[in-house]
């Protein structure tokens, strides 16, 4: 079933169509907001766009662009989260509680180090990079699902990889020097 069909039929209160939605979309709006967050809260904000998306499917106009509205949700629910991060600590004067994830073997901090790269990167190229190296999305995957061109992705990802191998190279030899 098209995105369009999906679209039209869960603003009209099919809930499997969003099921369906869910189930094309989770990953994306994973990535999204794993290359904005810290891991520990990607799961709970996750939920909280598709809940956001279920209250407000009736006013999807472009049903087709089911990908790039939800990609907009996740970036304004990250905004979000940070805003009332830097409020609670201002209010606080108190830092955040560590939020790294439990780690489950050994390749978890190489991993972690390598996401906080990403995440050090420009924004342009964070997203994309996370979609296709986290998510294991395709390029064309990547363009179809945010409404990117084919063209600004392949430019994100060639850029972004090279950033990151440079990033992680420097870091590399500063580590043993």
């Amino acid at each position: 079933m098209s995105d369009a069909e999906l679209g039209l039929r869960a603003r009209s209160g099919d809930r499997e169509a969003f099921a369906g939605i869910y189930e094309r979309y989770a990953r994306l709006v994973h990535g999204v907001l794993l290359a904005h967050v810290p891991l520990a809260d990607v799961h709970d904000l996750v939920q909280d766009v598709f809940v956001l998306a279920l209250r407000s499917i009736a006013e999807l106009d472009e049903p087709a662009r089911i990908g790039p509205w939800l990609v907009t949700i996740a970036r304004h629910r990250a905004h979000d989260h940070h805003k009332r991060g830097r409020r609670e600590t201002e209010l606080d004067h108190a830092p955040e509680p560590a939020t790294t994830a439990p780690q489950d073997d050994g390749g978890s901090d190489e991993s972690e180090l390598v996401l906080a790269t990403i995440r050090a990167l420009p924004e342009s190229y964070r997203e994309t990079l996370v979609l296709r190296l986290v998510e294991g999305l395709s390029g064309p995957e990547i363009a179809e699902r945010t409404g990117l061109t084919h063209g600004s992705v392949r430019v994100n990802l060639f850029r972004g990889m090279k950033l990151l191998r440079e990033k992680l190279e420097r870091d590399a030899r500063k580590s043993t020097s």
